[in-house]
């Protein structure tokens, strides 16, 4: 059998590289400028469509808040110095960003790799996290669950508050 769907988290300083700047542009960028080893391992490990939590770095912000998929595997430019790129389009916004915090008081991610070095750029994680992860933030636009506030009345209301 092939080698099925992975998933990732990339990590962005949101001053550097926010949700919102990938979000436009038609939500297409190059993830470049990656120079630590292992981190670079993962990237060319990717495959076409694998799927990754965008994550936002830094003092203040320490969540992720959407999921982009991966369009384009590694590869580099010019004299291919060894420092390359994967291109990822964005999928969606998170329903709630899962801040650091939250992820770190769930015990079904106490082994997350994000937790043992946290200065990783890319991390990967098993598909169990990823639902995990998914279900703490309620999904994302995009994984089609439909769970649109607008289209409740439509679908005849699958929750009982309102």
């Amino acid at each position: 059998m092939a080698k099925g769907k992975q998933f990732f988290l990339l990590k962005t300083e949101p001053g550097e590289w926010s949700w919102e700047d990938q979000a436009a542009n038609g939500g297409i960028s190059k993830w470049d400028g990656v120079k630590n080893k292992q981190a670079q391992k993962y990237l060319k490990s990717m495959s076409l469509n694998d799927l990754c939590f965008f994550y936002h770095s830094g003092s203040k912000s320490r969540r992720i808040v959407g999921v982009v998929t991966v369009v384009r595997r590694w590869y580099t430019e010019g004299d291919g110095d060894g420092e390359g790129a994967v291109d990822v389009k964005a999928i969606g916004e998170m329903r709630k960003p899962v801040d650091l915090k939250e992820m770190k008081g769930d015990r079904g991610l106490k082994d997350f790799a994000l937790f043992r070095q946290p200065r990783l750029s890319v991390v990967p994680l098993s598909e169990y996290m990823w639902e995990r992860i998914c279900d703490l933030g309620g999904g994302f636009e995009g994984d089609g669950k439909d769970v649109n506030d607008d289209d409740e009345e439509d679908k005849g209301g699958n929750r009982d508050s309102g």
